[in-house]
């Protein structure tokens, strides 16, 4: 009876809406991720029970009750090895596909997804959202900050009510796609309940994409030790009704307008002004001594030696600190290296505003 305890826990449901094994599923693609594990888990729980009943039984059965008995001489069972060996393949195969089209389906965000910032730094999670037309007004991009060092002295009052990271804010029924850096160390980003996580390494970009069908809120976690505040690295997805967050992105887009405050595309449009990339790099599709900008994100390039790249947030920013590591071929290797010239948000800054050019 005490093996059967956790297969029937595992379908109880809690009162957050999850299961015995799982919080609530509240992304688009949770419940696939919920149904390959428990498939795994059934199947796994099966076989345990039938193997251990019969390594029970047999050990009774087949007992040496005597000093006289001998064991028998036993040529094998063809039929009995092939059951045991094709009918586990088929489950691993079918384990593999699940899993697989599951992981596609979470790798590969939607065209229309709406694309958030989201940076780790020790110990707070930073997001910025884009520019956008608005009404044919321009509005400029903005940031949501992380925790201030006031708030987390207070964090370790036991009879605080307070969160010290602002939550990213995304609308219900839209995929978001989120692309994340480091500006330090590896961290994690976790949304339990979106079944959503990718680590968030200093040097290169990642992404995931999630899409919350309902409104309401939901936990962010960083699972990759930090530091001695990784616990302090909590945060909140805040899903709202489209009509609800319109007005709200709109809010901060006015206040950031107002504030003159430059963050994203706007201070990397700054910056390429400030630092002369204007002279050697076109806007325009013609050629200088670098090459042109406007249109490039998300196409392939033709690098020296014959071979090709993707140019995305990653090539990007390779190609602002270390110029000299992929060479666009027909253009001279003339661009001096920005490393230890621009900090973080700099670059950040350039490739937003790159990937904006059109």
């Amino acid at each position: 009876m005490s093996m059967l305890l956790p297969l029937l826990a595992a379908g109880v449901a809690r009162a957050d809406g999850g299961q015995f094994w799982m919080p609530k599923a509240a992304s688009t693609y949770a419940q696939q991720v919920d149904d390959v594990f428990y498939f795994i888990y059934f199947t796994d729980a099966a076989f345990f029970v039938v193997l251990m009943a019969a390594m029970i039984i047999m050990a009774v059965k087949y007992k040496r009750r005597s000093e006289d008995d001998t064991t028998p001489v036993i040529k094998g069972n063809h039929t009995l090895e092939l059951v045991w060996s094709v009918f586990p393949t088929f489950l691993l195969v079918a384990m593999f596909w699940l899993g697989f089209r599951g992981w596609i389906n979470m790798s590969v965000p939607p065209a229309d997804s709406m694309e958030i910032r989201v940076i780790g730094q020790k110990w707070n999670w930073t997001y910025q959202y884009p520019a956008a037309s608005v009404n044919g007004q321009e509005l400029p991009g903005f940031e949501v900050a992380g925790a201030d060092e006031a708030c987390m002295q207070r964090i370790g009052d036991p009879t605080r009510d307070i969160e010290c990271n602002a939550p990213i804010v995304v609308p219900a029924g839209k995929p978001v796609k989120l692309v994340m850096n480091s500006r330090d160390v590896l961290h994690s980003f976790f949304i339990p309940d979106f079944r959503a996580k990718k680590d968030v390494v200093p040097g290169r970009y990642t992404q995931l994409w999630f899409e919350a069908p309902e409104p309401g809120e939901h936990n962010v976690f960083c699972t990759e030790y930090c530091g001695d505040r990784h616990g302090y690295m909590y945060s909140k997805v805040k899903v709202l009704p489209q009509a609800e967050f319109d007005a709200w992105i709109t809010e901060q887009r006015e206040k950031a307008k107002a504030s003159g405050a430059l963050t994203g595309a706007a201070l990397g449009e700054q910056l390429f002004a400030s630092k002369g990339c204007a002279g050697c790099h076109k806007l325009d599709g013609s050629r200088l001594v670098g090459p042109p900008l406007n249109a490039k994100f998300g196409t392939q390039e033709n690098l020296e030696g014959g071979a090709t790249v993707t140019i995305d947030e990653g090539y990007l920013r390779e190609s602002i600190l270390v110029p000299g590591a992929k060479v666009v071929a027909g253009y001279p290797p003339s661009m001096p290296p920005y490393q230890g010239q621009l900090n973080d948000a700099q670059v950040e800054g350039l490739v937003e505003y790159i990937k904006s050019l059109k």
